[in-house]
Formats: structure tokens, sequence, C-alpha cells
């Protein structure tokens, strides 16, 4: 079983950068990959990065490419995705989840976060 307690969302400018990260419980976490997924109100959810238990394997999707890096640091059981760059549609609650596998759609994940609101002002 595995707990994941995200945090660091808030409010932005435009523009504006932040680090949401996410700590996991358990003893196993750098077996599992850590994907990061967004929702916005009135849409599905959608993938936005994931790293490899190891960190060696990273995924983005195409519209935080550039902007967004997700990282870990498996010593202290903690998943980062620092946002830069933010746009107005970058807005939504971000999820973390965790999975043996990985994967670009929320099917490939086992544990998941409450999730923490990221607002961005225009």
């Amino acid at each position: 079983q595995v707990q994941l307690v995200e945090s660091g969302g808030g409010l932005v400018q435009a523009g504006g950068s932040l680090r949401v990260s996410c700590a996991a419980s358990g003893r196993t976490f750098s077996s599992y990959a850590m994907g990061w997924f967004r929702q916005a109100p009135g849409k599905e959810r959608e993938f936005v990065a994931a790293i490899s238990g190891s960190g060696s394997v990273i995924y983005y999707a195409d519209s935080v490419k550039g902007r967004f890096t997700i990282s870990r640091d498996n010593a202290k059981n903690t998943v980062y995705l620092q946002m830069n760059s933010l746009k107005p549609e970058d807005a939504a609650v971000y999820y973390c989840a965790a999975g043996r596998l990985g994967s670009y759609t929320p099917n490939g994940y086992d544990y998941w976060g409450q999730g923490t609101q990221v607002t961005v002002s225009s």
C-alpha cells in the first residue's frame, strides 16, 4: 500500500513558477513509476509527466514540454513537478500517482493522491 500526499499548489500569475510535491509512504517508493496528472473543471484527467522508479526515464505531455520538469528523490520518497512559464490553461487540480509500470493514462497507476489546486491568473 502506498499513500500519496501532494502539496505546494496555490495561486500564481501567468508566466510565473510553482513547484508541487508529492510525498509517498512506504519503503518501496523507488520501485514505483510516478506520474503527474491534472484535471480542470469539466475536463477529463490528463497526463502531464511521468518518471521511472530510478528517474532515468521521463515523459512529458506536449503541452508542458520545455516548461515543466518532473524529478524524484528516492531518499525522501518524494516526487516533484517544477512548473515554469505557467499559463492560464495550466490551471487545474494536480494529482500524483504511483504505479508499477507507469503510463500515459490513469489506468497505469494504482495509487493516487488527493490532489492540489493550481490556479493561474492572467
